[in-house]
């Protein structure tokens, strides 16, 4: 490859940033690492270090029964910088994953700053820069306002969200479907909704319950101005004691076909994947705890003994459309040259902004894509599925391409685990960089 293409500038040393570089480097590339620390400092940021975890210390469960750790297994096989600090500073945490804060980023820092290929650069990125070799953004949630508006130009401002508004996810299992129906509103398409109705004491009983509810207050730096089209439950309920019957509960042209009639109100679940393994809550993003969630969403006929692969949020956090802005490679459609990687992309949580810098290292590098029924691929695959309203996620097996056998969940999700790594290691032993790739890529200079 060329001497431009040979070398890439990496601009975040958080986690999907620091894998992406180390990855790079360890295939030969020429790395330029840039960090803002110590001349500026996010709000939730504290030290000097690289990979600082600002919220929990923990890497989430360890059980290959787990999604996220048969993502870090994957990760561990693939050479995952991080994840070998991770296990080498790991601290007791029963069935999960933790570390000791320092010590995990000390080892990241100095890994990368002694890496013979890894150039470090303190300086803070107010703009896509121009380059005549590739970049990646791995500038995380809390991306700076400048660069933000930088990106925004490039993809478009309706394509960047700077606040999301998380509904939560419930696995199809733990739903009563006795309680429940197939509908799609006035009968339009296939019937791609599960139907929670309620009567009308039902309804007010559960916006009460939403309205007393502990919420999740924002944080200093959090100052949160919703998008009217993505309201917190809470948010609508408490303009009106209809408004959510009239909002995300409308019952209109979902009649019950058991009774012939229209409930007062309706909880609408949305198929998340095509196996239908699990569906998402629409319009039901909140602030509310979690214990609190589970506690009244326990009143939604249907979902009394629900099991959620995700709870509902909303926070800040700048992301872009993944499906819409970003190409094969992980690189911006609109602006050709220019890679994204980590939660900027849509990926939640420690591990899986990991695995976003690993993938994007690799598409890079020319490597073909893993596998779907990896949770690499599974990972993959969500950055690049087209869905109305884009929203960021932690990996799932809903993620993963289901099995062709019905099995009990915990036994199904063993299996599945078993076929990722089996399948990893065949991806493995038959990857090589495309020699083509770099003669077709689209960073070739004229």
């Amino acid at each position: 490859m060329s001497s431009a293409l040979s070398r890439v500038t990496v601009i975040g040393a958080g986690l999907a940033g620091c894998e992406a570089a180390f990855q790079l480097a360890e295939r030969g590339f020429s790395v330029v690492l840039v960090e803002q620390k110590p001349h500026a400092r996010t709000p939730a940021q504290t030290t000097d270090q690289f990979c600082e975890l600002v919220c929990s210390n923990s890497l989430r469960g360890a059980a290959l029964s787990n999604a996220v750790g048969l993502l870090k297994e994957e990760l561990r096989r693939v050479g995952s910088l991080v994840m070998r600090c991770a296990d080498e500073t790991a601290v007791p945490a029963g069935g999960a994953l933790a570390v000791d804060r320092e010590r995990f980023s000390e080892r990241i820092t100095r890994a990368l700053s002694s890496h013979p290929r890894v150039s470090i650069e303190h300086r803070v990125v107010e703009a896509i820069p121009e380059l005549d070799h590739p970049v990646i953004l791995a500038t995380g949630p809390l991306t700076g306002d400048a660069l933000a508006k930088s990106l925004a130009e490039v993809v478009g401002q309706e394509q960047l969200a700077y606040y999301d508004a998380i509904a939560p996810i419930v696995g199809t299992e733990s739903i009563d479907m006795t309680r429940v129906y197939e509908k799609s509103r006035y009968d339009k398409g296939d019937a791609a909704y599960l139907n929670c109705p309620m009567d009308e004491a039902q309804y007010h009983a559960f916006v009460a319950a939403v309205l007393a509810s502990q919420k999740v207050e924002a944080r200093s730096f959090e100052d949160v101005k919703y998008f009217e089209g993505c309201l917190p439950i809470e948010v609508m309920a408490s303009r009106g004691e209809m408004t959510l019957a009239f909002g995300p509960m409308k019952p209109v042209g979902l009649e019950d076909p058991r009774t012939g009639r229209r409930p007062f109100a309706v909880v609408q679940l949305r198929q998340e994947d095509e196996a239908k393994t699990s569906y998402n809550m629409v319009g039901f993003q909140t602030r509310m705890t979690w214990p609190e969630q589970k506690r009244v969403f326990q009143m939604i006929p249907g979902l009394e003994n629900a099991e959620y692969h995700r709870m509902g949020s909303v926070h800040r956090n700048t992301f872009v459309n993944a499906p819409v802005c970003l190409d094969e490679r992980m690189q911006l459609r609109a602006k050709k040259g220019v890679h994204l990687a980590g939660q900027i992309t849509g990926v939640e949580g420690y591990v899986e902004s990991c695995a976003g810098g690993l993938l994007c290292a690799l598409m890079m590098a020319g490597v073909t894509a893993p596998p779907k029924t990896t949770a690499l691929g599974g990972l993959l695959g969500h950055l690049r599925r087209e869905v109305p309203d884009y929203q960021p996620s932690n990996i799932t097996w809903a993620h993963v391409a289901p099995l062709p056998m019905r099995a009990k969940k915990r036994e199904r999700y063993e299996a599945m685990a078993e076929r990722a790594l089996r399948d990893l290691a065949a991806w493995q032993a038959g990857t090589v960089a495309d020699p083509a790739h770099f003669e077709k890529t689209d960073h070739v200079l004229l």
